[in-house]
């Protein structure tokens, strides 16, 4: 079968004992980096005496996952395969969910255990009091890419999650402040580790306080706005007294869709 297992965010007291009872009984280690995976298995064998059966360690990441699920038969779960990620939850902002995937399309049996997870940290430690949240893992680095992402992000109604490394959190901070000025953000650091800190402020405050404190690993929990953005649907595109032309434009902005597949669709129907 094949067991996806958490693993600790920072400090390594968070491995849990049912994830130490998967490992110890692993025959084959999927590692997001197999370095980070051995260097774990090591200090829970010294910690905590882990025994385990000498697994096999594959190195399964996101530049070669869709390459490496393609390879696979069924019976490569005959032997018990876990999946750890660097550190945190499998699956989220990391493999995992294609192994799952594959998993029900061939009915092989699978389980996922709980444990450590940035973004839900981050998110109750923020104190912002609306429960329900959308997590965006890390934006678009550049470009319109970006600029469309930090706008869905900001103007969702929900309270929303970020990942973002210290080479572009002040930029973050800095299109926070203009976009959203008066937000309240909050700034989780370097979670359950010795220098974890909490920061929490509007962005064009807290970026006069990152001046000495951007190294590190970072969670960015964003208020929800008051209102939600724009809802516009393809009905209401072509309500409008507009050229279809333009209004497959629109269409393709909000769906993704091909402008030109898009016109075409719309000349026929």
């Amino acid at each position: 079968m094949l067991s996806l297992v958490p693993t600790p965010i920072g400090n390594i007291a968070d491995i849990s004992l049912r994830s130490l009872e998967v490992i110890s009984h692993a025959q084959v280690m999927l590692c997001e980096d197999t370095r980070v995976s051995k260097k774990l298995i090591h200090l829970l064998k010294e910690r905590y005496e882990l025994t385990t059966c000498e697994p096999k360690f594959i190195s399964l990441h996101s530049h070669n996952e869709v390459e490496f699920i393609t390879a696979l038969t069924p019976d490569f779960f005959d032997q018990n395969v876990v999946y750890v990620s660097d550190a945190g939850m499998p699956g989220i902002s990391d493999p995992g969910q294609m192994l799952i995937r594959y998993c029900i399309h061939h009915k092989i049996a699978y389980d996922i255990l709980p444990g450590a997870n940035a973004a839900l940290t981050a998110f109750v430690a923020s104190g912002f009091v609306e429960t329900r949240m959308l997590f965006f893992g890390f934006l678009p680095h550049k470009g319109n890419d970006r600029a469309s992402a930090l706008q869905e992000a900001l103007f969702n109604g929900y309270t929303t999650i970020l990942y973002e490394s210290p080479k572009r959190l002040d930029k973050l901070l800095s299109e926070l402040s203009v976009a959203a000025p008066d937000r309240q953000v909050f700034l989780a650091k370097e979670l359950t580790k010795r220098y974890q800190r909490f920061y929490r402020g509007i962005a064009s405050e807290l970026i006069l306080q990152m001046e000495k404190e951007i190294r590190g690993e970072w969670v960015v929990v964003i208020e929800a706005s008051e209102t939600k953005g724009s809802s516009l649907s393809e009905q209401d595109i072509l309500s409008l007294d507009i050229p279809k032309k333009a209004a497959s434009k629109l269409i393709a902005k909000i769906t993704g869709e091909n402008p030109k597949e898009c016109y075409t669709r719309l000349l026929k129907s």
